[in-house]
């Protein structure tokens, strides 16, 4: 499947990366609206997978290589409009850090109990499902 959009926009892919019982979270310079920590993301290029666009983006922004695990689901996010995918990604390599400084201020690796203080809005309902399982085993 290739690129979507709604309102003439790119699709937003997410990767939702965890690691010993953490998942990767970004905090952007620019906050968009309330969404100030998110998960590593960017727009799917034209021609580009859903599941490509979330491994690209891990890598520009926070320096690992992953690979797409599976695609966990896709919504339009209800603070943004666009349309979102979220794919979870297992770590082939590397160390996080803020590889992209113009784009992120920071990153943590966040236990599965602090997630609401990260994004207190609440998770979209199937990359909770997914963090439930995975973060709790």
């Amino acid at each position: 499947m290739t690129q979507q959009t709604t309102d003439e926009r790119p699709g937003i892919a997410a990767a939702i990366v965890v690691q010993e019982g953490r998942v990767l979270m970004v905090r952007r310079r620019v906050s968009e609206g309330q969404l100030s920590w998110q998960f590593p993301a960017g727009e799917v290029e034209p021609g580009e997978e859903r599941e490509a666009a979330a491994v690209r983006e891990t890598q520009e922004e926070t320096g690992l290589t992953v690979e797409a695990v599976k695609l966990l689901g896709e919504r339009v996010h209800p603070k943004t409009g666009r349309l979102m995918s979220y794919t979870a990604c297992q770590i082939l390599g590397g160390t996080a850090h803020v590889a992209d400084t113009e784009e992120l201020a920071e990153l943590a690796w966040v236990p599965h109990s602090d997630i609401p203080e990260y994004v207190p809005y609440g998770l979209f309902e199937p990359v909770q499902d997914y963090l439930d399982g995975t973060l709790s085993a």
